[in-house]
């Protein structure tokens, strides 16, 4: 028998590939799809699909109950420079959400939990090169303070109640296939597509920003390598760290000249800036190469061929 797996914030830029790979693994109808809004024509027609707010525990413990959901991946939150111009906001989804879930696999309802956290944990104060998995912590945005808030509940409810839930803190994402949603990393997915199609990119972060990064495919593979981990090699129950590249803007670019030689790249930094300088440059992810044997499979050259690929398929498709 299949295990049923709910994806909540499934339309997302991760929940959306997540969910087709998830599909791919365990079968279409096994695996729900959830949002408060619509997805993508790939994952709408893919398998089912429902309408819920991530902040109504009604309507998530409805959907747990109807398809007898064992696993939940939840996926949905406001990101960092989204939720700067809305904290409240972002603080009441990124907190409701993770304890709606959590309740129900504290009450027995779903035996396991991913909930991703973020680089965002990490502040000024933190090791900016090869930053430890233990470590200090002051985030600067109200993402951040929710993922730090968010791990120490992850963390209380596996040790007061059991809970069985997993996580990591996720780099930069990079993919063609799903716009990015308000992050601080959201350039180094533009860049491409305005490469391709104006040879030129005005970047909001400085030209030596380093910054944590990794590319879509890796992103869900380290999500369901580590849910697929037996529960005695989970040894961090607040979330793992996670890396699989880093690079500066000038970087990126440089590796796209290889591409396009004639790409221009100027620098206009505004309010992302000040969030990026908060982060870490390089992460140590020891803990989960040891715990549960991840491993990136892609680098920045084999990014960046994977990025052009994607987006040349795409505008020849429309």
């Amino acid at each position: 028998m299949p295990t049923n797996i709910l994806v909540i914030g499934a339309s997302g830029q991760i929940g959306t590939e997540l969910t087709l790979k998830l599909r791919e693994l365990h079968g279409n109808t096994a695996v729900i799809a959830s949002d408060i809004r619509e997805g993508s024509e790939e994952l709408m027609s893919s398998g089912p699909f429902e309408i819920a707010n991530a902040m109504d525990f009604d309507a998530i413990e409805g959907l747990v109950d109807r398809y007898n959901i064992e696993v939940v991946y939840l996926m949905a939150a406001m990101l960092s420079a989204t939720g700067e111009k809305v904290p409240m906001k972002a603080w009441e989804l990124n907190m409701d959400s993770l304890f709606h879930v959590l309740n129900l696999a504290r009450d027995k309802k779903i035996k396991r939990v991913f909930w991703p956290s973020s680089i965002a944990v990490f502040g000024h104060s933190t090791p900016k090169e090869q930053t430890p998995q233990t470590t200090i912590m002051e985030p600067t945005t109200v993402y951040g303070i929710s993922k730090q808030t968010g791990e120490r509940w992850c963390s209380y409810y596996h040790k007061k109640y059991g809970v069985d839930v997993r996580s990591i803190r996720y780099p930069g994402i990079i993919s063609y296939k799903t716009l990015p949603g308000g992050g601080t990393t959201d350039y180094a997915v533009e860049i491409f597509h305005e490469a391709l199609q104006n040879g030129k990119y005005t970047s909001f972060l400085s030209k030596e920003t380093s910054l944590p990064m990794m590319y879509m495919d890796d992103a869900i593979k380290s999500t369901i390598d580590i849910m697929d981990a037996p529960s005695k090699a989970i040894r961090v129950r607040s979330s793992y760290n996670l890396s699989a590249m880093s690079f500066t803007p000038a970087i990126l670019a440089e590796e796209i000249k290889k591409h396009i030689p004639e790409f221009e790249i100027s620098y206009e930094p505004d309010f992302r800036q000040d969030i990026a300088d908060s982060w870490p440059s390089s992460i140590d992810d020891t803990e989960a190469r040891k715990d549960w044997n991840w491993s990136p499979n892609f680098d920045i050259a084999e990014l960046t061929n994977a990025m052009f690929r994607g987006i040349k398929s795409q505008l020849v498709s429309k």
